[in-house]
């Protein structure tokens, strides 16, 4: 497979790498003092609004969309953009290409009705509100999604919700609109045909934010993982994404380039981290030699560029195959990916943490809310576990020609 790539993306990479280091590296210290010392950390700050408009006057909006849905770019071509955003964890929003909210895009162009497009669609392209996903519960094991409880009623001509939900990304924050939630229409129907997906108005009656639910003592505002409880929630049958009973269908077409994005971006994560370590290997000094003049920082050096590098292609590998024969095709890859990247992001991270010293546990630099982000994402979108075992469970039957 040739993976460099076209000139185009040569082109906006560039000129994403530009405005990274023109915009959003400047701003990583006003970030940290802002969150550290505002009342209201659940409020997109005035700055991270400039810097969208910014980035939607110089082309750089809603690069995730592939060509089917408008964009310009394959999966091949927009995971090195990916990359580049995720040295900075909270940089992909201000190119309207986070998660949830590009999941949700993905989910509303895929199976959303004109209506839902209308209402939801269009203003959360041009970033005019935020949305969040609620699909996990704090009662039972979502890494097995058949477990979920929240109920779906119908009565009449409306939807009745009833469950409890946690780690709601963007849940908190006071620009989130919508939620698309996941829950059961059918406890009686196949195993994988009883849930279905849902749109709720973020001020829905019976909807109450409960907590924010912080990871590492790390609050992530301004987007904020929410735990919600559904009392009662009533929406018109209109709000059903594509039909009862179709959630696992849903859940599966926004999974695989959702995936890509979070693998590439933790590969970009891993990269900054190295690459700060490039720089400080350089600077400090201990025992009479520099850092680098170490054997053992020398091996966690290139330990760390082989992993990256590994994790880096196989991604690639992922998206080209997602690009040509579709997700489904590309399950056995993108279960790879999953199990890899977040892993070797971590992995990468704790080496630049350890020679940063104490100051690599600290706000002085990015690597401890990184090494957060890869450690949330090995569950996020699924455990480890999980993926190894559907993974085994693939490569068996392919093997025996089941």
């Amino acid at each position: 497979m040739d993976f460099e790539p076209s000139e185009k993306v040569v082109e906006m990479r560039a000129r994403l790498e530009a405005f990274m280091e023109a915009h959003i590296y400047p701003a990583e210290a006003g970030f940290r003092a802002h969150f550290e010392t505002t009342d209201t950390p659940f409020r997109t700050p005035d700055f991270m609004e400039d810097l969208k408009r910014e980035a939607q006057r110089s082309g750089l909006w809603n690069l995730f969309l592939p060509p089917a849905h408008g964009g310009s770019l394959s999966n091949l071509d927009y995971a090195p953009l990916a990359e580049i955003m995720g040295r900075v964890w909270w940089a992909p929003e201000i190119f309207n290409c986070n998660a949830p909210d590009t999941g949700n895009m993905e989910t509303l162009l895929l199976y959303g009705s004109e209506a839902q497009k209308a209402r939801w669609l269009t203003p959360l392209m041009a970033g005019e509100i935020r949305s969040g996903f609620a699909m996990t519960e704090p009662d039972v094991a979502s890494s097995d999604a058949t477990n979920i409880r929240t109920e779906i009623s119908r009565e009449d001509d409306e939807y009745i919700i009833n469950g409890r939900k946690w780690y709601t990304t963007g849940g908190m924050r006071e620009s989130c609109a919508v939620f698309i939630v996941m829950g059961k229409t059918d406890a009686e129907a196949d195993r994988h045909k009883q849930q279905s997906m849902i749109l709720v108005p973020r001020d829905a009656k019976g909807l109450e934010i409960v907590r924010h639910v912080s990871t590492f003592g790390y609050n992530d505002a301004p987007f904020g993982e929410a735990e919600i409880v559904f009392r009662d929630v009533r929406v018109p049958v209109e709000s059903m994404l594509l039909g009862e009973g179709r959630g696992f269908e849903i859940a599966q077409g926004r999974l695989g380039p959702g995936r890509i994005h979070h693998c590439m971006r933790l590969v970009g994560a891993a990269q900054r981290a190295l690459d700060l370590v490039l720089t400080r290997v350089e600077e400090r000094r201990t025992f009479g030699r520099k850092l680098s003049e170490h054997q053992s920082v020398r091996e966690d050096i290139a330990l760390s560029w082989c992993e990256i590098e590994q994790a880096r292609l196989l991604t690639l590998k992922a998206a080209a195959k997602v690009d040509a024969e579709g997700a489904k095709s590309a399950r056995d890859l993108i279960a790879a990916i999953k199990i890899v990247a977040p892993k070797m992001a971590q992995r990468v991270i704790d080496r630049a943490i350890q020679i940063h010293g104490g100051a690599g546990l600290t706000g002085d630099f990015p690597l401890a809310e990184l090494f957060n982000y890869a450690r949330q994402i090995r569950l996020a979108d699924g455990p480890d576990q999980v993926h190894m075992m559907a993974l085994g469970r693939q490569l068996v039957r392919a093997h025996h020609g089941q």
